[in-house]
């Protein structure tokens, strides 16, 4: 497998997994070169991700400081949905998450990772071509694609903020059993 910034794979993520700060890192850190993945987000997800991080305590400059550090990293993730068109996903539960499934199919995702599976019916999604996964089934079948990747992804997220990769998985444990479980076990 070929791992590039130029990867055909295509992820959408929802706010909901960008805002907690060691899946938003995971999750971006397998999208850098040699990317797992190309990463793609809607312009309305960006402030959505600005408005939540403020309710998880951020400061408003805080907040948008990390959107922009986003923005740096991946110019080519922000995919505008034109208002226009969120009327073809109103079928959706929750019509908030139409600028989600736009973004999705403007970029020809394969799937959309968001703990929202519900928001995203399969009978709605199937008919463009597109998964829904969960971060712990997304990362899971990273991890199983490309272990050595990961494991550098995991050592490369723990050093850059001084602590051991079992203090990261322990933060990712809770919300990502599945994927800490099958890395351990590799680690072993």
């Amino acid at each position: 497998m070929i791992l590039t910034r130029d990867n055909e794979y295509c992820a959408v993520l929802d706010t909901c997994v960008l805002a907690p700060m060691p899946l938003c890192d995971t999750l971006l850190r397998c999208a850098e070169e040699p990317a797992l993945y190309r990463v793609v987000w809607s312009e309305q997800t960006l402030v959505e991700l600005v408005r939540t991080l403020e309710k998880f305590g951020y400061s408003e400059m805080q907040a948008r400081r990390r959107v922009e550090s986003m923005r740096a990293a991946f110019p080519e993730a922000s995919v505008a949905v034109p208002e226009r068109m969120h009327a073809a996903f109103l079928p959706l539960p929750d019509a908030a998450d139409a600028h989600v499934m736009g973004a999705a199919v403007r970029a020809s995702a394969q799937v959309i990772v968001t703990w929202n599976l519900r928001h995203f019916p399969e009978r709605i999604v199937e008919e463009y071509g597109v998964l829904v996964q969960s971060p712990d089934e997304f990362l899971l079948h990273q991890f199983h694609l490309a272990p050595e990747r990961m494991g550098e992804v995991m050592d490369v997220q723990a050093s850059g903020i001084g602590q051991r990769c079992e203090e990261i998985l322990k933060r990712l444990e809770t919300g990502l059993p599945e994927f800490v479980r099958a890395f351990r076990e590799w680690r072993l």
